[in-house]
C-alpha cells in the first residue's frame, strides 16, 4: 500500500529483493559454472587455476542468497509461506548442494589422498545446486496452487517437463558465465579451453532462452497477454531485440578472442532474461494469484526493516566491490589465495 507520503514500501522491498536475487544469480553463477566445468578441464594445474580464480570471492557471493531468502521471509511472509511448501524438495537439495560444494572446495586444498573424491564433490555439489535452482524457478514460473492463503498443491507439483527444462537451461547458462569468467581471468591453455566451452554454452543458452520464452506463453494466459496485447507488444519488443543483440556481440567477442566483453554480454543475457521474468510476473510475487501488496508485511514492519537494509546494503556492496577490485587481473598457474 502507498502511505500518506506517497511511498510504496512493498514495491521498494520487491525491488530490493529482486536486486539481491539477481546479484546472487550473476555472482554465484560463474563460480557454480566453474564447478560444473571442473571435470572437463584437461589437467590438474588448470583445474587449480580455475578454482583459484574464484577462491577469494566465492563464499562472499552467497551473501546475496541469504539476503534474498531472509528478506522474503521477513518482508513477504505470505509469499514465503506459500513458496517454501511448494518447493521444499528442490530448495533443500539446492542448499545441500551448496554446502557440499563449499566443503569440497575447502577439502581440495587440505587433503591429497582423497583429493579426487572431493573434486568430484565440487562438481556434483555445483551441478545439483544449479539444477535445483533452475527447477525451482521453473516451478514458480508455471504457477503455484493457492487456496485460503496457503499452498494447496501436491508434493511433486514442482517436477514437470517445463521445470526440468529450466533446470537444464540454468546449468548451461552458469557454464556460460563460468567459461567467460575463465576466459577473462586466465591465460594460455585454460583460456583456450574456456573459449571453446563458452562458444558451445552461448549457442545453447540462446536456444534455451528462445524455447523457454515461447513455452511460457502457453503455460499461463497472463504471460501471453502481457507480451502480445497492444500496446505492450510495441515497447516490450525491446527485450527480445536486446537479447539477440547481446547474443550476437557475445559470439562475436568470443570469435575475436576478446576477454572482457564476452563476460559482460553473458551477464547482460542473464539481466535481460531476468527483466523478462519480472515483466511476466508483475504485479504478482507468487504467480498466478498473490500480488506484491497481498504478500507484504504491514507497512510499519516494512519501514523498520528498510532502516536496517539502508545501512546493510551499502556495506555488502562495498566489501564485495573491494574484494573484486583487490583480486582483479589475471590468475596464473601456481598462484593461490587459499
Amino acid at each position: 500500500m502507498i502511505d500518506s507520503m506517497g511511498i510504496d514500501y512493498a514495491m521498494i522491498w520487491a525491488g530490493l529483493i529482486a536486486f539481491a536475487v539477481l546479484a546472487y544469480i550473476i555472482l554465484d553463477g560463474f563460480d557454480l559454472g566453474i564447478g560444473i566445468l571442473f571435470p572437463f578441464i584437461k589437467n590438474k594445474t588448470d583445474q587449480e587455476t580455475a578454482m583459484n580464480s574464484v577462491a577469494p570471492i566465492w563464499d562472499g557471493n552467497e551473501t546475496w542468497l541469504v539476503l534474498g531468502g531472509g528478506g522474503l521471509f521477513a518482508v513477504f511472509p505470505l509469499a514465503y509461506s506459500v513458496i517454501m511448501p511448494a518447493l521444499y524438495m528442490p530448495i533443500i537439495l539446492m542448499l545441500l548442494g551448496l554446502i557440499f560444494r563449499g566443503v569440497a572446495f575447502e577439502f581440495h586444498w587440505r587433503t591429497k589422498n582423497s583429493q579426487d573424491w572431493w573434486d568430484r564433490g565440487f562438481f556434483l555439489g555445483s551441478l545439483v545446486a544449479t539444477l535445483c535452482q533452475g527447477i525451482a524457478l521453473g516451478a514458480l514460473v508455471q504457477g503455484i496452487t493457492v487456496a485460503d492463503r496457503a499452498y494447496a498443491g501436491g508434493w511433486w507439483d514442482w517436477l514437470t517437463p517445463f521445470s526440468i527444462t529450466t533446470g537444464i537451461a540454468l546449468v548451461v547458462g552458469y557454464v556460460l558465465l563460468g567459461a567467460t569468467w575463465l576466459n577473462m581471468k586466465t591465460t594460455d591453455g585454460l583460456q583456450k579451453q574456456s573459449v571453446q566451452f563458452a562458444k558451445i554454452a552461448a549457442w545453447l543458452t540462446l536456444f534455451f532462452i528462445g524455447i523457454i520464452s515461447l513455452w511460457m506463453i502457453f503455460i499461463e494466459q497472463q504471460y501471453l497477454h502481457r507480451w502480445f496485447d497492444a500496446p505492450n507488444v510495441y515497447y516490450l519488443m525491446v527485450v527480445p531485440v536486446a537479447v539477440l543483440f547481446c547474443g550476437f556481440k557475445l559470439l562475436y567477442g568470443l570469435h575475436k578472442s576478446r576477454e572482457v566483453s564476452p563476460f559482460l554480454y553473458a551477464i547482460a543475457l542473464f539481466v535481460l532474461s531476468y527483466i523478462g521474468l519480472l515483466i511476466s510476473f508483475y504485479p504478482n510475487l507468487v504467480p498466478p494469484s498473490i500480488s506484491i501488496w497481498q504478500a507484504a508485511a504491514p507497512d510499519d514492519s516494512l519501514k523498520f526493516l528498510l532502516v536496517g537494509a539502508s545501512a546493510l546494503l551499502p556495506i555488502i556492496i562495498g566489501y564485495t566491490s573491494y574484494a573484486y577490485w583487490v583480486f582483479r587481473g589475471k590468475v596464473k598457474a601456481n598462484e593461490a589465495y587459499h
